[in-house]
């Protein structure tokens, strides 16, 4: 008999998230049947095929628009009685010094409300979510209104950036679990929440399929000088950064390509720099880009850059890493337990234009068999760490035990 877990995301399928769908593919390979519940995301443009598919499963919270949500509210309150007054509070409680106007708290309770009649209607008995975000306080709210025990995934480093508004420690307190994907984020979560609830987190890295960096044909040989950079485009990732660097090694007269994967709200700043800098013939922006295609320009590269301020621990790190390319990425969040520097990669202090163009300066000098030696320790190590079925093995077995028991022991 297949166990019955939903997943309840803010946005799903997203071009950023394709982590969650590799997490709900690989539990579905082990028996389970996991139910696609997502707050919005119906109308939202998918570049990859497989994010077409996991879009036409979910169903979408917000979707129906207010009226079939005030429905199922006055439903739910009828229903559950003292239970509706109690969540009522929790709400006005995590809204009155909230991330958000209290007013939205109300809305999470409606969405709880709609979501906990789905989840009984389906049969199911526990409940996950990523990010400690709001998401995961509809879910606490589902919890008080008497539903499914749920859990949720912290990434960082948004929650951390104001927990005491995002109420991180009560959605904790309220939890069967709470997965931590670094040692770094299972240490703030231990900063934030009540030493009781210290046993609920789990260490559960994120991990990567095999579909995605066994290789059909033989590694291409990559012997121009060039490095990609994935990711949101965005003052946390570090482009600017990117951009200034690549001025002073231009400078330098050295011979070097940068390629930028993503697309966000900085576009037309970074683009303007590159402008100034009259460096077009150096860096280049490629836009949001599909899986198949991120994997692509990762395989044109030698190396990945990543010289974010703030990190959890990027997907793309993993990506990069099995597809045997180095990192040159910041001593930030968790990224520290993942690359390691002269083996699988070079650690810079964060924030540091110098420290960014030295990196990349010793990185051109190498030569291509020691970056093939680097790569090779990269994917061995990644493999080791972040196997997508060895991972959510562990988060199987703790949905079965909440599942068995309605809470862990």
């Amino acid at each position: 008999m297949l166990v019955k877990v939903a997943y309840l995301i803010n946005q799903y399928p997203k071009i950023s998230h394709t982590f969650i769908r590799r997490e709900i593919l690989a539990l579905e390979r082990q028996g389970f049947d996991i139910q696609r519940i997502a707050l919005r995301g119906w109308d939202a443009e998918v570049i990859d095929a497989e994010d077409r598919k996991e879009q036409a499963r979910t169903r979408y919270v917000l979707q129906d628009g207010a009226l079939p949500l005030l429905k199922d509210t006055l439903k739910v309150a009828f229903t559950v009685g003292a239970r509706f007054l109690s969540a009522l509070r929790l709400a006005i409680k995590t809204g009155w010094r909230g991330n958000r106007p209290l007013i939205y708290h109300f809305v999470y309770l409606a969405e709880a409300c709609r979501t906990l009649s789905w989840l009984e209607a389906s049969g199911v008995k526990h409940v996950h979510a990523h990010f400690g975000t709001n998401a995961a306080e509809v879910l606490m709210l589902v919890g008080a209104l008497g539903g499914p025990t749920y859990s949720f995934t912290v990434h960082g480093p948004e929650e951390f950036d104001k927990p005491e508004f995002l109420h991180l420690r009560e959605m904790v307190k309220y939890s069967a679990f709470v997965v931590a994907i670094s040692s770094y984020t299972r240490s703030q979560l231990y900063r934030w929440v009540d030493h009781a609830d210290w046993p609920k987190v789990k260490l559960i890295h994120c991990g990567i399929e095999s579909a995605f960096h066994e290789l059909s044909s033989p590694l291409v040989d990559v012997t121009a000088p060039r490095l990609v950079s994935v990711g949101r485009l965005s003052a946390q990732k570090g482009q600017l950064l990117m951009v200034e660097a690549a001025h002073v090694l231009a400078r330098k007269g050295l011979d070097f390509e940068l390629v930028l994967v993503g697309d966000g709200e900085m576009r037309s700043q970074i683009e303007a720099l590159i402008a100034a800098y009259s460096l077009e013939g150096k860096v280049r922006l490629t836009g949001a880009l599909g899986t198949k295609q991120v994997r692509e320009e990762m395989l044109r590269a030698q190396g990945l850059m990543l010289p974010s301020l703030a990190e959890g621990l990027p997907i793309v790190i993993m990506e990069a890493m099995a597809l045997r390319r180095p990192v040159l990425t910041t001593f930030v969040g968790g990224i520290p337990e993942l690359v390691l520097p002269g083996k699988t990669g070079w650690l810079f202090p964060a924030g540091s234009v110098d420290a960014l163009a030295g990196a990349v300066e010793d990185f051109l000098a190498r030569s291509t068999d020691e970056l093939r030696i680097m790569g090779d320790a990269a994917r061995a190590r990644v493999l080791e760490r972040h196997s997508i079925d060895f991972e959510v093995a562990k988060l199987a077995d703790l949905f079965r035990q909440a599942c068995a028991t309605g809470s862990l022991p």
